[in-house]
């Protein structure tokens, strides 16, 4: 038997962690023709297994969203290794979407179920010029950002929360309540910028639609100073979308990590 073969009496479960340039993708999950994260991958395993394979991701990211690190668990039933897996997904899909590793995992590994927290980072580039190499992986602010406000008011949404007013208002999630572990703004500096690269990041054991997205256009607000301290406390008490600032721009947003036991 070669060393890139495997012997398998059922299919083997793997996790495969996925890069993806979301500029041109209708997101995550599979929409008919649309081109999706989902549907590229399910294609090109139905294609290497020879049967109609599942593909589970550990959430769904919305159309023009990156990653860094989504996480996809699927059974092939082929005798192939995880770098041979790897080899021939990365063969069969577009450029702008990459599996970087694949590994054997327990049969009741399940890429959504068995996360236990996510990770996303949110990109901001913070003056008058728009560098053209961050078009599509950052959202540009103008105006200048008070970051000492905009990390006091950060502190605020850590904790477990009804997130009633910084999620999308139609939503197929059972609950509304997440717990957000950490949530921090920093800036990096550098001549290529033109301006400071503001960066939010967020974790939490799972979010809502445009969650992220709808806490980065609050707390750019507040940066500008259009809203303060006991604004947002309102929004998160009340549950009111209203009182939230607008969903920031998803080429700014990119999935960083997905962490497991």
């Amino acid at each position: 038997m070669e060393k890139d073969q495997l012997t398998t009496d059922q299919p083997l479960n793997f996790k495969l962690t996925i890069q993806y340039d979301g500029t041109y993708f209708h997101g995550w999950q599979m929409q008919g023709e649309l081109r999706t994260i989902q549907g590229e991958l399910t294609r090109a395993l139905t294609l290497i297994d020879g049967r109609e394979v599942i593909v589970h991701g550990s959430g769904r990211t919305d159309a023009g969203v990156h990653a860094l690190g989504q996480v996809a668990s699927v059974q092939v039933a082929r005798e192939i290794t995880p770098e041979k897996l790897r080899a021939a997904i990365n063969g069969n899909v577009a450029k702008d979407v990459r599996v970087m590793d694949a590994e054997i995992v327990p049969d009741d590994f399940h890429a959504r179920y068995s996360a236990l927290e996510k990770t996303y980072l949110y990109r901001v580039v913070n003056g008058p010029v728009m560098p053209p190499f961050w078009l599509r992986y950052a959202h540009q602010e103008a105006r200048p950002l008070d970051l000492e406000s905009m990390n006091t008011c950060a502190a605020l949404f850590v904790g477990t929360h009804d997130w009633t007013a910084f999620s999308a208002a139609q939503s197929d999630a059972e609950t509304r309540i997440r717990t957000v572990s950490h949530l921090g703004v920093s800036a990096l500096s550098g001549e290529c910028l033109g301006g400071p690269l503001v960066e939010i990041k967020a974790s939490a054991n799972g979010f809502l639609r445009y969650m992220v997205r709808s806490i980065a256009g609050t707390l750019l607000a507040v940066g500008r100073g259009e809203m303060d301290k006991q604004h947002i406390e309102r929004a998160i008490e009340q549950g009111d979308r209203s009182l939230a600032g607008a969903t920031a721009p998803a080429c700014g947003l990119t999935l960083w990590s997905v962490r497991y036991d």
